[in-house]
């Protein structure tokens, strides 16, 4: 099984590639190989432009944005990790599946509707927070995450969504705290991905 790991965050520091690292040891560890792209560090563009849409009318892609929906072809799995900025995803990554996730690769329209072209394939989304759990619970906003992000995104493109995983209040909490939610992490990784 083929595992594609997609990872936006800028700092090198951040509690993401902390997560990105257990998850890069843990297959290590299994002997399993998983390929990382890490957005930031590639300098991935992620502006959607005019050129970008005329490929696509043309039925083509540029050629960055080839080599990604290459990527994505030959993984069974993707692994997406970034932290939730303003409700959403960092505008790195949102870029990528605005050029990369393109009408006639991981969707089509028909007559009756969307019809999403990635099927077979899973993805499972790791997720970091500022806010705490019980704010965005109170607000309902993980359900509003799981319609607009795992429905929107992923199951529209025909993808299985195994897990999407929240690590909330990441910059306040102790560093025993943060060193708990690694371990889970690995518990996870070593649960829902290794086992595959």
């Amino acid at each position: 099984m083929n595992h594609l790991l997609i990872y936006a965050h800028p700092h090198p520091k951040s509690f993401n590639h902390a997560i990105v690292h257990v998850i890069l040891e843990e297959f290590r560890k299994a002997g399993k190989k998983l390929l990382r792209r890490d957005l930031y560090a590639m300098h991935f563009n992620p502006v959607l432009a005019a050129s970008d849409l005329l490929a696509i009318t043309n039925g083509s892609v540029r050629g960055d944005v080839q080599l990604e929906q290459e990527l994505i072809r030959a993984a069974d799995v993707l692994i997406i990790v970034y932290p939730l900025w303003w409700s959403g995803m960092p505008a790195m990554l949102k870029g990528y599946i605005d050029r990369v996730f393109s009408y006639g690769f991981a969707y089509e329209i028909n007559e009756t509707g969307g019809v999403g072209l990635l099927t077979g394939k899973k993805v499972f989304l790791v997720t970091t927070t500022g806010a705490s759990r019980e704010d965005y619970e109170q607000l309902d906003m993980y359900r509003s995450f799981a319609q607009t992000i795992d429905s929107g995104i992923f199951r529209f493109s025909g993808m299985e969504v195994i897990d999407h995983i929240y690590y909330a209040s990441v910059p306040y909490v102790t560093d025993e705290d943060r060193k708990k939610m690694l371990e889970n992490v690995r518990a996870e990784v070593r649960a829902k991905l290794l086992s595959l």
